[in-house]
C-alpha cells in the first residue's frame, strides 16, 4: 500500500505536519517495498486552493492512505471521492509513524 504522510521536514526525524494542504513535504511510504520518498508539497505556496491541489497531487501518486493532523471538510470529501483513507495523528516523527505502519503489516 502506498501511504502519504504530511511532514515538516525531509528526514525520518522530522515531525509530522499537522496541516494537510500547506504541509512542507509529503512522505510517500510503500508498505510492500519499504521505500520512502520525501517530496516538497507543490501546493504549499499557492495563494488559494492549497488543499484541493494537494489532494490532486497525492492522488496522482496512487496513494491509498494519507496520514496528517487535520483534514478540513472539503478535503475529506475530495479524499473520500478518490477512495483515499484518512488517518489522524499528532506529535509523532515520520520514523515513529513508519514503525507503527510496519507493525500493522
Amino acid at each position: 500500500m502506498k501511504i502519504a504522510i504530511t511532514s515538516e521536514g525531509n528526514s525520518l526525524n522530522s515531525n509530522m505536519d499537522a496541516h494537510f494542504g500547506r504541509c512542507s513535504y509529503f512522505v510517500f511510504y510503500d508498505t510492500e517495498t519499504g521505500k520512502t520518498d520525501f517530496i516538497v508539497n507543490p501546493a504549499k505556496e499557492v495563494t488559494e486552493g492549497a488543499g484541493p491541489a494537494a489532494v490532486q497531487f497525492i492522488g496522482s501518486k496512487k496513494v491509498e492512505k494519507v496520514i496528517s493532523g487535520e483534514f478540513g471538510l472539503k478535503i475529506r470529501s475530495l479524499l473520500e471521492s478518490l477512495n483515499i483513507e484518512m488517518q489522524r495523528e499528532h506529535d509523532k516523527t515520520i520514523a515513529e509513524i513508519i514503525q507503527e505502519l510496519k507493525k500493522q503489516s
